[in-house]
Parts: structure tokens; C-alpha cells; sequence
């Protein structure tokens, strides 16, 4: 078996096309750390640890600290398989960017050595650990966000995969204009940023309507809004028969009575994002029937390994799915939809960050056509070069 031979880290900022705005932050760059980890035969995995002060608190700094000490001391000399992946989680305590990275390029290497690209390694992986379990009950049909998968039986090798798309924090003029846009590029499915003006977000979310009527609408407030204040958008909304697929992260964080609050007294479906990190958070989430699905990012939970976990305990309690990212390279989302296609969650994901950004910083990798994320057709995650 080879082994981990080192451990090396860059840093690379890609510039965005559009400012991306949201409750939170405002942003012209996707700035991450790159990793990767190479073994004694010299195959390299690769991953990446985004920078996300405002959500994670991982730095820059921070990624590539851990990632050069700590993690780093568990993984090199040691046997380069998927054994490394708890260690990986139990090497620092927090900073779980470095850890997402570290973990992704552990899948990365296994996939490239067994031949196969990431979806095919992490369908097998997936499988494996259904059928070492008992079946779980099968949920009430639910919409096509929420249906369960059966990643039982492997997939086909995946081509491609859709993401939704968002619309940035702005006025109700500059969603209309962004709105058709984006319809006119085919996107579906649109995510609609608010909650920094609780008093306009109805205002804006019916410019979006208008502007893109055959569109799935998806709302995300990013912990902007009170309970009452999403009560009375979410309501004033309905009034005006507007249909949402979801309303994302409505409330703050470790609010789950309010967010509960807010799911009992409005009709629209609550996915939790910002509140749901680990699998201690979901668990939390579920007690207080404070959301009907989660969204699951990699830069939140620390990589694949503890997320696919986290989407197996949803699916047991009925929750719907969603695979998120935070504004991260090609790299991550790579990782992520690979995923996706292991587990075979259906519907537009919420994968759109490589879309912002000018162009992709890696020689391979996926790429964009629209709403469509094209895989490459090599093993693991196709990527064999930062781009000077």
C-alpha cells in the first residue's frame, strides 16, 4: 500500500465577474488554500479550503496552518487510504475548511488510484455503507428537493449535473434585470438572496416573478430576518400566491425555537443551512422540528466523509436534501457534485459558485455550461494543475 509521501498547500484567488452579495458579506473574489497530498508512487489528490469568515470563521491563515501542522502530521507516513479520513476529523479541533480540503483530496487520491472518477468511487463507498445497514423506512412522497434517494444500486458514470442559480442582495430592479438574465441562460431554478431589508424582500422576490415566471423560486434570508419578520414576508407572499420551493436559514443560527416558530406559521418549506454544521447541529435541528431539509456544505461539516453521514441520518428522519457550497473554486464543487451523483439526490443542487467566477483557475476539473456542471472524464476529480 503506498503512503502519504507530503503534504503541500497554495493559495489562489479567483476573481468573480459579478460581485456576489448576500446577508452576510459582499465579495469580488473566491479566495481558498489548495492542498495537495501526494503519495510514495507519486499520484496527488487534490482539495480545497475556502475562506468564509463570516459563516465557517476559516481563514486563509488558519486553513493553511492546520493544514501544514496537524493535519499534516497525521497523514504523512501513513498507509494512503480511506483509514486517514477519522483521522483527519479528529486531527484539530474546528478549522473544518482545512479539514474539507485534506478530506477531498484523501477521496481524490483513492479514486485516482482505483481508475474511477470521484462519483464512481464515492457511489461504491455510499453503497458499501447502506448495505451494511438495515433499511431504512421510507419517507411520505415529497416534492423533488425532498424525495429519497436509493444509492443502493450504483449509478451510471455521471455526465453532468444541474445547480440552481442565485441572485445577489439588491434592489427589486436590479433582481428583475438579473432575474431574466439568468432565465435567458437557462437557468430553472433561481435562488433569491434577502434579508437585509425585511420591509422590501416581498417587494423583491415579486420583481423576480415577474421578470422570470417559468422559474422555480428559492428564497434565502442567511439568518437576516426576525421571526416576525419572516412570518409577515413569508406570509404577504403567499397572499400573492407565490409559489417557493424552500426558505432557507430564515432566522439566526442557534434560534431553532424561532425557526420552528417561523416553520408552524407560514406555508412555505424550511431548509436549515447556517444552523446545521455537524451532525450534533442536525441532530438538534430535528428535535425541534425546526426544518423540513438541510442544506449540507463540505466547508461546514469538514469534507465528504462527515457529509455523507450527515445526508444518511436526514434521509432516515424524513428530512430533504440539499447539497450546498460556499463561494468556492471549481475544486470544491467538484467534490460536491460528485457527491450529489453518488448519492443521487434529485433536482437542482445548490453548486453555482465555479459559475462566478472569470474563469477556472485548474487545468481540469468541471466545468459550466449554463446550469449544467459538466464532469471530465478523467479519474478522481480530473484536476492536474493550478493555472499560472
Amino acid at each position: 500500500m503506498p503512503r502519504v509521501a507530503a503534504v503541500r498547500t497554495q493559495r489562489v484567488r479567483v476573481p468573480l465577474h459579478t460581485p456576489f452579495v448576500t446577508a452576510l458579506r459582499r465579495t469580488e473574489f473566491a479566495e481558498t488554500v489548495v492542498v495537495t497530498v501526494e503519495d510514495s508512487d507519486g499520484r496527488v489528490g487534490w482539495g480545497e479550503a475556502p475562506q468564509v469568515w463570516r459563516v465557517t470563521g476559516d481563514s486563509l491563515a488558519g486553513s493553511a496552518a492546520a493544514l501544514e501542522g496537524p493535519i499534516s502530521d497525521v497523514l504523512v507516513g501513513a498507509a494512503a487510504d480511506l483509514s486517514l479520513a477519522g483521522l483527519i476529523q479528529q486531527a484539530v479541533v474546528g478549522n473544518r475548511s482545512a479539514k474539507m480540503a485534506a478530506d477531498i483530496a484523501l477521496h481524490d487520491l483513492v479514486a485516482r488510484r482505483a481508475g474511477v472518477s470521484m462519483a464512481e468511487h464515492l457511489n461504491v463507498l455510499v453503497s458499501t455503507r447502506l448495505r451494511l445497514e438495515a433499511p431504512a423506512a421510507q419517507p411520505t412522497p415529497s416534492p423533488r428537493w425532498l424525495s429519497p434517494t436509493s444509492a443502493s444500486e450504483p449509478v451510471s458514470k455521471p455526465t453532468q449535473l444541474l445547480t440552481d442559480m442565485t441572485l445577489s442582495v439588491g434592489t427589486p430592479a436590479d433582481l428583475a434585470e438579473a432575474a431574466a438574465a439568468r432565465a435567458q441562460d437557462g437557468f430553472a431554478t433561481l435562488k433569491i438572496k434577502v434579508g437585509t431589508d425585511a420591509a422590501g424582500d416581498a417587494e423583491r422576490v415579486l420583481a423576480v416573478r415577474e421578470a422570470a415566471p417559468g422559474c422555480v423560486l428559492r428564497l434565502d434570508a442567511n439568518t437576516g430576518w426576525r421571526a416576525d419578520e419572516a412570518v409577515a414576508v413569508l406570509r404577504t407572499l403567499a397572499d400573492q400566491d407565490v409559489e417557493l420551493e424552500f426558505v432557507e436559514q430564515p432566522v439566526a443560527r442557534r434560534d431553532l425555537e424561532a425557526m420552528a416558530y417561523v416553520r408552524r406559521n407560514q406555508p412555505y418549506r424550511i431548509l436549515a443551512d447556517e444552523s446545521v454544521f455537524d451532525l450534533e447541529d442536525l441532530v438538534d435541528v430535528i428535535r425541534a422540528g425546526a426544518a423540513d431539509a438541510v442544506n449540507v456544505k463540505l466547508a461546514k461539516c469538514g469534507g465528504i466523509t462527515p457529509a455523507i453521514e450527515l445526508l444518511e441520518v436526514a434521509k432516515r428522519h424524513g428530512l430533504g436534501r440539499l447539497v450546498g457550497c460556499m463561494m468556492e473554486s471549481h475544486l470544491g464543487i467538484g467534490a460536491a457534485a460528485a457527491l450529489v451523483a453518488a448519492t443521487d439526490i434529485p433536482g437542482e443542487q445548490d453548486l453555482d459558485a465555479g459559475w462566478w467566477a472569470r474563469t477556472s483557475p485548474y487545468a481540469g476539473g468541471i466545468s459550466y455550461d449554463g446550469p449544467r456542471i459538466l464532469f471530465p472524464d478523467q479519474p478522481g476529480l480530473g484536476i492536474e494543475g493550478v493555472l499560472p
